[in-house]
């Protein structure tokens, strides 16, 4: 059994049908990205996992348990953590307040203090920044905190979008490296990203979403290699 199963979902926006028919599955400890254009439904995709948009049809199920009905807060305490795009920090609270926020969830709160001193040995530079104001941070450095805030929820699945946006190439390599170590240390990744290039060399799968649906999938290599993906998002 998966960790988690999306079984044919459809999500609406009103009377507007955003997710059709989307399936995708995500084993322990794998990373699996999603790509596709802007509009695609990639954010939909996240929203409707969080809870934070209720699938019209279909099943969501992490861990043998169905998310439908669940709130955001019981699915985030069940282990499922969306880093969100653009960062999403809070300007006028230091780093370490940042950090502090992240470990709200019941399953997280007991062990705060023992996650913070490990994200501190992890990402020695928000040690060095514990005190800074989160606004005074450049975009790499609120990016880690971002992912380190996820972190303090002790995600089982940890949920990315589009952690490169706005960041420059080397930053971008920087981000994936730590991303690659988060999972080597038992945490799924599912990954949506629009450095494709990037996507497809972290994950072990992949979905193409094109329109709210899902177009193709299978090994992140495989799909690398493909004539029309290089084409359509490599310029290839």
């Amino acid at each position: 059994m998966p960790l988690l199963k999306l079984d044919k979902v459809h999500v609406n926006y009103g009377d507007l049908r955003i997710l059709r028919n989307v399936s995708i599955e995500i084993d322990e400890g794998d990373i699996v990205a999603v790509i596709g254009a802007n509009g695609a439904g990639k954010t939909t995709l996240l929203r409707a996992i969080s809870g934070l948009l209720r699938p019209g049809n279909g099943e969501i199920i992490f861990d043998h348990i169905q998310l439908s009905g669940l709130s955001t807060s019981e699915i985030v305490n069940l282990g499922i953590v969306q880093c969100p795009e653009g960062r999403k920090v809070f300007p006028p609270l230091t780093v370490q307040e940042n950090l502090e926020l992240g470990a709200y969830s019941k399953r997280a709160k007991g062990k705060r203090k023992e996650t913070l001193e490990w994200i501190y040995g992890f990402l020695p530079i928000l040690k060095e920044r514990k005190e800074q104001l989160a606004a005074t941070l450049s975009g790499g450095e609120q990016q880690l905190l971002a992912l380190a805030r996820g972190l303090m929820a002790l995600p089982r699945l940890f949920m990315l979008d589009e952690p490169s946006f706005g960041l420059a190439p080397i930053i971008t390599k920087e981000i994936f490296r730590i991303i690659r170590e988060i999972n080597q240390n038992g945490v799924a990744i599912l990954l949506i990203e629009q450095n494709v290039f990037h996507a497809l060399d972290l994950a072990r799968r992949a979905y193409v979403m094109e329109n709210g649906t899902i177009a193709a999938e299978g090994r992140a290599e495989e799909l690398l290699e493909n004539e029309a993906i290089k084409q359509a998002y490599l310029g290839l």
